[in-house]
């Protein structure tokens, strides 16, 4: 099915190809020194036919009917460029366009255009490939910072799923880290290109340090550090750029949200060698749920000094700070999910609980040098230090009539995070063989430190009732919590400690051959992990070979199609109820897919299938008498077997229409289990069918130019979120829509979430069944789930210098 889905595609494309007619209008524009100039504005006088540059400084218009026109080309820093043009073969290649520099508009630049920026290329750098992205033998996605802006996202839990297809969020503590699913499992978070997962982690970044987020499907062992075999997103932070610009935006919205951020960018030095970027942002927002709160802020300044003209020296500092309510999130009911007699902004907190508080501190320094025009090292290192107080509470059990009686413990936690990594990437030639290399070493080290007491059985007042809550218990109640010893010393006698080394090189080798249009990667990875436990026995040493075989073929200039198998390996701390060490996460991907760039690369269609098999995959544990005062235990599954199609579709599809659209079948079951009922169920917390769309249209001339609609659905169908063979969770469908203007360097923003006011949609859940014991207490058993929030609008406002 999934194969034939693919090869019917292929057919598509090519008869498109093949049979489409008009004239294709072709170019590049350069500068005075002969350099390509990327992103210039291409446009042909007072019609619709338009596009920009690519990196190259090459264009295309296809389909332009024979006539006489006025070509228009513009970039910043540059005066516009006017030329008179006849139109009458199929294919019109115009003379190289020579831009001429205007000293006054480089001196006071206004980034802020009418043309958004939904598509790109290529990865950043930190992937470590160079090769384009329409050439790479992987389904790759890339979320930029203008979608984020333009969907007002404050941080990577707050939407950013929409964008990729196949990709979902299971809620937890959303004031904390996110929870990302892809291809049937969860996934890693990388930053910058390092693996930054943690026990509990990592903080969710902040939007205002984020420049943008590329999901890669399946697994990329060669290409950075240990992933799961479902893929990981990688999140890329905001570096400076050379050129002198800045912004301020100011949100304001439902639930008392307030926030603000400045981004600043420009030089040090007059020499231009010294550059700097600083973001900092500040956000007060009240949650939908009664007297839940998040305050945060994020300071990120970026320094980079060009020591000689091949050498750069990249410093970048990250904190991240919070303060909120802890538990905010979840919902209870002893009847169903989304309980209609249960409120939307219901909460199992209280207002007396004391706040909780995270501070998050990273640090990285890059070295990059350039050998010569073919070769080129990158060496970074990292630092991460996160602190969380905290405490928490948990129903004991819950009764028939809504009652649920509350434990409250203490919730600290600690971690650091010690990364290195080098690579060297360069392009040779044998004969008429083109070779793309790339070698390199990854070292880590992950420390987790967690202290979890129950410092109340059960909270000495009358029981929360969920369809009638009663909130304000007496500060008096709540025992003093002793943190005069550091949690690291704390957490020494529990189960919440956790140590993890690795240390891998690899290498690839893509080959080219036909001129360049079919491409062979062959690679390979070694890796050598260590986990530590509290005996020997809970320790585990591994060493691994994780092979890696690509091949990719262009059709066209703008056509590709590919086919990968791939191979992962995850080491895994910590232990299950018994105390016994999880065994290393392995799984393979086999994957097909074809790329197009369509209308000269306006926007871009990715299809793709695949199958991963994926061994030790980690759950929560079913066993109810292995949940101790709240705290839960995980097991592994013996195996998984994840089938689906994916499809992404993105860029700008007319002058001033932006899309990002996608689709996935996602079907993940059981492969292999010590339980042979669970053979054939699905895997816990994915969706069969997953669908969004995003359309942001801004009309570029006339009376209303500038002024912008946008809008977006989200739906997932065919839910489960425990491993049964048929859908156990409620269909999800969201609709979001607004309005937008941008003139100059101002630009304001509205937006409506949750059109439709759906009270019952859900991100996660989950049913428990009480212990003997609790059941002789007349406990039932209970559904728990994370609802979203009801109707609500923000309103952003930008100001770019």
């Amino acid at each position: 099915m999934y194969i034939r889905t693919i090869s019917i595609f292929i057919c598509f494309i090519i008869s498109s190809h093949a049979f489409s007619q008009g004239i294709s209008l072709k170019g590049i524009v350069l500068n005075q020194k002969s350099e390509p100039v990327a992103d210039a504005s291409i446009a042909l006088q007072k019609t619709r036919y338009g596009t920009n540059t690519g990196k190259d400084g090459s264009y295309q218009l296809a389909q332009v009917p024979e006539g006489d026109y006025t070509l228009i080309v513009s970039a910043i820093g540059f005066k516009d460029f006017k030329k008179n043009i006849v139109v009458k073969n199929s294919s019109v290649t115009i003379q190289d366009v020579v831009l001429e520099e205007d000293i006054r508009s480089l001196k006071d630049v206004t980034v802020m255009s009418l043309r958004n920026k939904y598509l790109n290329d290529k990865v950043s750098s930190t992937l470590r490939l160079t090769t384009p992205l329409l050439e790479v033998p992987q389904n790759i996605q890339i979320i930029s910072s203008q979608i984020m802006a333009d969907q007002q996202v404050f941080d990577i839990v707050d939407g950013v799923t929409r964008n990729i297809s196949g990709a979902t969020r299971v809620g937890h503590w959303d004031n904390q880290y996110a929870n990302i699913r892809m291809r049937g499992s969860k996934i890693p978070a990388f930053r910058n290109g390092m693996n930054i997962e943690a026990s509990w982690g990592p903080t969710a970044e902040d939007a205002s340090m984020i420049e943008r987020i590329e999901f890669v499907k399946g697994p990329a062992g060669f290409m950075l550090a240990n992933g799961e075999p479902g893929g990981f997103y990688n999140v890329v932070t905001k570096k400076p750029t050379g050129l002198t610009k800045g912004s301020a935006s100011i949100n304001i919205g439902s639930f008392s949200t307030y926030r603000g951020a400045l981004d600043l960018d420009g030089k040090l030095s007059r020499d231009g060698r010294l550059l700097y970027r600083f973001n900092l942002a500040g956000q007060q927002k009240d949650f939908f749920t009664k007297y839940n709160y998040s305050n945060r802020y994020a300071i990120t300044p970026v320094l980079s000094y060009l020591i000689d003209e091949s050498t750069t020296l990249t410093l970048e500092y990250t904190y991240q700070g919070s303060t909120y309510l802890s538990n905010g999130n979840y919902s209870f009911s002893p009847k169903q999910f989304a309980d209609p007699g249960i409120s939307n902004d219901f909460t199992y907190a209280d207002p007396s609980f004391p706040p909780s508080k995270i501070k998050d501190h990273s640090v990285y320094a890059y070295l990059d040098h350039k050998f010569n025009d073919q070769w080129k090292a990158h060496a970074q290192l990292a630092y991460f230090n996160f602190n969380m107080i905290a405490n928490s509470t948990w129903l004991d059990y819950m009764k028939a009539n809504g009652d649920m009686p509350r434990y409250w413990s203490i919730s600290d936690e600690a971690g650091e995070n010690r990364f290195a990594q080098f690579h060297f990437s360069g392009e040779e030639k044998t004969g008429s063989l083109r070779h793309r290399l790339l070698t390199g070493a990854d070292f880590g080290n992950k420390k987790f430190w967690g202290d979890f007491r129950t410092l109340l059985d059960s909270i000495p007042a009358k029981p929360l009732n969920v369809y009638n809550p009663v909130y304000g218990l007496p500060g008096d109640i709540f025992p003093a919590i002793d943190r005069s010893k550091d949690v690291r010393v704390r957490a020494g006698g529990s189960n919440y400690v956790s140590v993890l080394s690795y240390a891998s090189v690899y290498a690839q080798d893509e080959l080219a051959f036909l001129d360049d249009r079919l491409r062979l990667s062959l690679g390979l990875r070694f890796t050598y992990s260590a986990t530590v436990g509290k005996t020997n026995a809970a320790g585990i040493k591994d060493q691994v070979l994780s092979p890696r075989a690509g091949i990719s073929y262009s059709i066209d200039d703008n056509t590709s199609i590919y086919a990968l198998y791939d191979q992962s390996y995850v080491p895994v701390s910590g232990t299950n109820w018994e105390g016994e060490p999880f065994k290393p996460i392995k799984g393979n991907n086999m994957e097909a897919g074809i790329k197009r760039n369509w209308f000269a690369g306006r926007w871009a269609s990715t299809l793709s299938a695949y199958i991963i098999t994926r061994k030790n995959a980690l759950v929560a544990d079913p066993d109810p008498s292995h949940v101790v005062n709240g705290q839960t235990f995980q097991v592994q599954l013996g195996e998984t077997k994840t089938k689906g199609i994916e499809l992404d579709i993105v860029g700008e599809i007319f002058n001033g229409m932006n899309i990002n659209a996608n689709y996935a079948l996602t079907d993940s079951r059981i492969s292999a289990s010590t339980d042979e009922k669970t053979i054939g169920n699905v895997t816990p917390n994915t969706a069969k069918h997953t669908a969004n769309a995003w359309l942001n249209y801004r009309i570029q001339r006339g009376f209303l130019e500038g002024f912008g609609l946008m809008g977006g659905i989200s739906a997932l169908i065919d839910r489960h979120i425990e491993t049964t063979k048929h859908p156990n969770f409620p269909n999800y469908f969201r609709a979001d829509g607004g309005l937008s203007y941008q003139r100059g360097k101002y630009a304001i923003s509205f937006i409506v979430n949750n059109l439709l006011n759906d009270q019952t949609l859900m991100t996660s859940g989950s049913v428990r069944n009480p212990s003997k014991a609790l059941s002789a207490k007349g406990a039932v058993p209970y559904y728990t789930y994370i609802l979203e929030a009801r109707r609500n609008m923000r309103i952003g406002i930008t100001y770019s210098f």
